[in-house]
């Protein structure tokens, strides 16, 4: 998708949204998607809500640091019918063991982001420092 132009871009990524409505995986789904997404080493910044590019911005933007990627899995998920009960947040962690800054998606009881490659339930997280919480996202 991040190959094309942007409305070939917005039409994939519409498409997908549509294809999560009937996925067995959709979180899973979502996660993929989005690791295909070139990386930059700052695309927006995190501490800055005014700063986020909203959906639209985002893919007309095209450029994806580990944030913007976070955002672009909120986005995707939160614009599909099958999510619309959810309870997203994103927080800024500080992972002490590992000297790393991670950006997480919480949804419902999965976190998503502290592994790049999957989510996992919130439970299974280690003890991270909260640098800030965002709950109050907006909505499109």
């Amino acid at each position: 998708m991040f190959d094309k132009t942007y409305v070939e871009r917005l039409r994939v990524w519409r498409d997908f949204r549509n294809y999560l409505e009937t996925s067995k995986h959709p979180i899973q789904d979502t996660i993929d998607f989005w690791n295909d997404a070139p990386l930059y080493a700052i695309a927006t910044d995190p501490y800055d809500e005014d700063s986020w590019p909203d959906p639209w911005t985002m893919i007309l933007n095209n450029e994806y640091c580990n944030f913007v990627k976070i955002l672009g899995i909120f986005y995707t998920l939160q614009l599909t019918d099958r999510f619309t009960n959810s309870r997203f947040e994103i927080h800024i962690v500080l992972d002490k063991k590992e000297s790393d800054m991670k950006y997480l998606l919480f949804v419902d009881n999965q976190a998503i982001g502290y592994y790049y490659d999957r989510s996992i339930d919130t439970k299974e997280l280690p003890s991270l420092e909260c640098q800030i919480r965002y709950n109050s996202l907006p909505t499109y």
